[in-house]
């Protein structure tokens, strides 16, 4: 058998966490803290069935849903992602600058093929989403953590590290962080987009969760305040639409637009049309206002539940993030627990049949850093099974602190 490419190595560590991820969400015997996913009932099932029966006919948009389409994407998606999505947060976009990818995933993916040679230095967040490291790994990139703390990434540290070691990328979660929930300041905002055209660095501005926002007030994304053109926006519907859609989008300058066009033709032509053009009917049918209401609603419950059930069956010490919006919060345990040995334990004890996502594998540094930390997300949680879940796992803590 041939070796396999350098770059299945050099992604291995990162690829093993998401696995772990993905295996525990379909364990249907588990209360399942650890997967991203939305709630069951934020899925506009009755609705895009309705307008799927409406529209696939011929003498409607069924030739254009199952028909090749643009690289670029669906006219339509495009100029609802600038209409409906990006100046109502203060982003003055054209749909020309718009790319729809297939998920939010795609575009990062893009983005690296097009910026990214083995050994260059990404910067990121400590901790940072495991699974965009998966991809910056495998470009063979080298990922180096900048400090992070309540307010998001520090941009003292993003400068000085900058400086040192010349990256050729910043990847950065503003709001509603994966894995901890916090959101980057308003200041610190303007400050990484103008480091981006300082040090003629590419800010990636990663922003899923922005849309789910149900506390506090609403920020400019960095892109609002980019003048050159080094900040990239990417984005998703997978949190206000559907995940298996696999619908995302990119904004960006005309020059690295042009590009992103170049690697999407060399990767799939396009992103399926079905769910464009299905999800485009949705937003101009006028189903999103009322839609986006009904999910903050839900997911501010059951935040609210989560963070009352580990102040109450979590030790004393504990530390845990309060988001305003998104779907985790983020816990540091005392007394030198470490989660990775615990997850062991609390998925495999029938008494607990508990899982969460161990804090180490999000810290690109290792040394054990995060190894007393977890990340519990409540999104595809019901209220009854957070309180279960949570008195279970704050159980099994505490006996590990007697």
């Amino acid at each position: 058998m041939p070796q396999f490419a350098q770059r299945m190595k050099t992604m291995e560590k990162s690829a093993n966490i998401i696995k772990g991820l993905f295996g525990a969400m379909n364990d249907p015997g588990l209360i399942s803290f650890g997967g991203g996913a939305p709630a069951r009932e934020a899925l506009p099932v009755d609705i895009v069935r309705e307008i799927a029966t409406d529209i696939i006919r011929t003498d409607k948009k069924g030739v254009e849903a199952l028909q090749y389409g643009s690289v670029m994407g669906l006219p339509e998606l495009r100029e609802v992602v600038v209409n409906d999505l990006l100046a109502p947060k203060g982003v003055n976009a054209k749909a020309e600058n718009i790319l729809i990818t297939s998920g939010g995933l795609e575009g990062i993916n893009l983005l690296c093929q097009i910026y990214i040679d083995p050994g260059d230095i990404i910067l990121v967040e400590s901790p940072t989403f495991v699974h965009c490291v998966e991809i910056f790994e495998m470009f063979e990139a080298k990922c180096i953590a900048v400090d992070m703390d309540q307010n998001g990434m520090v941009t003292e540290d993003l400068e000085a590290k900058i400086i040192k070691h010349k990256p050729k990328m910043v990847y950065v979660i503003p709001t509603f962080h994966n894995p901890t929930g916090r959101t980057l300041s308003l200041e610190r905002r303007k400050t990484i987009a103008g480091l981006g055209s300082k040090y003629d660095v590419i800010i990636l501005e990663d922003d899923p969760y922005r849309d789910i926002r149900y506390s506090g007030s609403d920020l400019l994304p960095i892109k609002s305040f980019d003048k050159t053109g080094h900040t990239v926006l990417a984005n998703s519907f997978s949190k206000i639409f559907s995940p298996g859609s696999r619908l995302g989008y990119v904004l960006a300058s005309d020059e690295i637009t042009s590009k992103l066009f170049d690697a999407k033709t060399a990767t799939n032509s396009h992103t399926s049309m079905l769910p464009q053009v299905i999800c485009a009917e949705f937003f101009k049918r006028g189903y999103y206002p009322q839609h986006h209401k009904k999910i903050c609603d839900l997911y501010r419950q059951r935040r609210d539940t989560m963070i009352e059930c580990i102040d109450k069956f979590f030790p004393e010490g504990t530390k845990r993030t309060f988001p305003d919006g998104g779907l985790f919060t983020w816990a540091e345990l005392p007394g030198g627990i470490n989660t990775t040995d615990l997850l062991v334990e609390s998925t495999a004890n029938p008494h607990v049949k508990v899982v969460y996502v161990a804090g180490e594998g999000f810290f690109t540094q290792g040394g054990g850093m995060g190894s007393n930390c977890m990340r519990i997300s409540f999104g595809s949680v019901d209220p009854e099974k957070i309180r279960t879940g949570i008195e279970r796992l704050g159980s099994l803590i505490c006996s590990k602190l007697k």
